[in-house]
């Protein structure tokens, strides 16, 4: 008895997280402008998915629970997803014809081999390889080479040998491109009260590059895995919404100037907005989806049809080898790519923790007065219009991202455009279920390539556009310092 009750409980609580949406437009408004004070939580500020929002354990599995409001049918196709996303792929060719055509150059056999437990990657740790971290690979404009196709979106040259991504894995009978060795300084910073951290400074290094010299003028950006909770949320928000954030030539004059990453999507040919990957080149969790199949594991789709993968001219044995391709079928068929996508956009957020606590409450406070809601923007309403799947549409959610392209400073800096980043942008990181990165993925690694050891050097970090909320962190007593990652950690 005492179980149900809780379930039914929680439903109730589930069901009220959408009454503010449903009073209409002016309360709307309302409902997504800052709190008036900080002194209890805003209400259903428990609920960051809204009705979506996990049910599910606190525990290692806490990223990979299926949306709070899926019905018992769709609740099946979300698990059939994720033997998909799990499943580890073969060489060509195999009996195994549902599984083969991996390569023949990769990083992991499985979708879930780079997202860990849905969560976050990390970079090569010293005696251990990674397949959770990946090297993106560029040339100059210049060098006046052919795109790619699986790197159309990306608006990148490719090295002419090594491709756009470097892989370090290879099927029987081919070398791997080579390994990544990552080599950290440590520089020393000085708080205003005198507490000193250390923040490590990365130097990356390909080692044993099999295929011939690197091109003397490559550019390298390094990357891990991102979480994968609360996608189709973020997919749902409406374009205009995000939009309205975006301040290219910084009119107000806050130093901040968020832009949208628009690209041509490969499907059609239209400018969308870019939301999805560190500098938001894909429009949809389809087009992510299909490009990690073919860059990360070499698999073709009906979006991206090439069955070589990132093998390039100059790998004649890659582009040669046997591929998983037969009777007209891509290696990733339609109707495993729609299930790979469903199991994406339904992975849920996790319930909040503590959001009624005092020092919480107090670090939020100070997480608003010192900027950081300038690019982590707190929360939307999903949009109700026909390509938002029923379940997600009109959602009071808090992802603590604005989705749009920011500087973020020299220190950050790859480098290497993307889209239409340069290489001082990064999309702004949703920051629901950063609490749980400890307990899901056993470490606190941030950032877009895992330097940051916790949230204080993530934090240490942020120059250019978020350089004076960085500032106004270091600024702060231990005491408040404390509050404000406090408040992090319960989100």
């Amino acid at each position: 008895m005492k179980r149900r009750t809780a379930g039914s409980l929680a439903t109730i609580l589930l069901v009220l997280s959408l009454l503010p949406i449903l009073l209409g437009g002016a309360d709307r408004a309302g409902v997504l402008a800052p709190p008036a004070s900080f002194e209890a939580p805003e209400r259903f500020e428990r609920f960051p998915g809204g009705a979506a929002t996990s049910r599910g354990s606190l525990d290692e599995n806490a990223f990979s629970h299926p949306s709070g409001n899926l019905d018992f049918e769709t609740r099946a196709d979300f698990f059939v997803g994720n033997g998909i996303f799990r499943k580890l792929w073969v060489q060509s060719p195999s009996s195994t014809t549902s599984s083969d055509g991996l390569g023949p150059l990769y990083n992991a056999r499985s979708c879930q081999g780079c997202h860990l437990k849905d969560g976050r990657g990390h970079p090569p740790l010293p005696g251990e390889e990674s397949a959770s971290f990946l090297l993106g690979l560029s040339v100059p404009a210049d060098e006046g080479h052919v795109e790619q196709p699986q790197t159309e979106s990306e608006r990148v040259i490719p090295d002419p040998v090594y491709g756009a991504q470097l892989q370090d894995n290879a099927v029987a009978g081919l070398e791997p491109e080579g390994r990544v060795r990552v080599d950290y300084e440590e520089r020393a910073v000085t708080l205003d009260d005198g507490t000193t951290a250390s923040l490590r400074v990365p130097r990356y290094t390909i080692e044993n590059a099999a295929y011939g010299p690197l091109h003397p003028d490559l550019r390298t950006s390094p990357r891990v895995a991102p979480q994968m909770i609360g996608l189709g949320l973020l997919q749902s928000i409406g374009e205009a919404d995000i939009l309205a954030g975006a301040d290219p030539d910084d009119a107000d004059g806050d130093g901040i100037s968020g832009r949208a990453n628009m690209v041509a999507d490969p499907i059609d040919g239209t400018a969308r907005l870019g939301r999805f990957g560190w500098k938001a080149i894909q429009p949809s969790i389809r087009l992510q989806s299909a490009f990690a199949f073919a860059t990360d594991m070499g698999l073709s789709s009906s979006i991206v049809p090439y069955p070589e993968g990132d093998c390039t001219e100059s790998q004649a044995a890659c582009r040669a080898a046997p591929d998983g391709t037969g009777d007209g079928e891509q290696e990733v068929p339609d109707a495993m790519l729609d299930l790979v996508v469903f199991y994406a956009e339904n992975l849920a957020v996790p319930i909040r923790r503590g959001e009624a606590d005092d020092t919480v409450l107090r670090g939020k406070g100070l997480f608003h007065g010192i900027g950081c809601t300038g690019c982590h923007t707190p929360k939307y309403v999903t949009a109700e219009t026909d390509d938002v799947a029923p379940h997600l549409r009109r959602q009071l959610i808090w992802p603590y991202t604005d989705l749009l392209l920011h500087d973020m400073g020299e220190g950050l800096a790859d480098h290497r455009p993307q889209g239409t980043a340069s290489g001082r942008e990064w999309r702004t990181a949703p920051l629901w279920g950063i609490g749980l990165t400890g307990e899901v993925n056993g470490h606190t690694l941030f950032l877009h390539d895992g330097r940051a050891r916790n949230l204080t050097e993530a934090i240490l970090w942020h120059g250019g556009e978020a350089q004076a909320a960085r500032d106004a962190f270091a600024g702060l007593d231990e005491s408040d310092r404390e509050a404000l990652l406090a408040f992090l950690a319960s989100l």
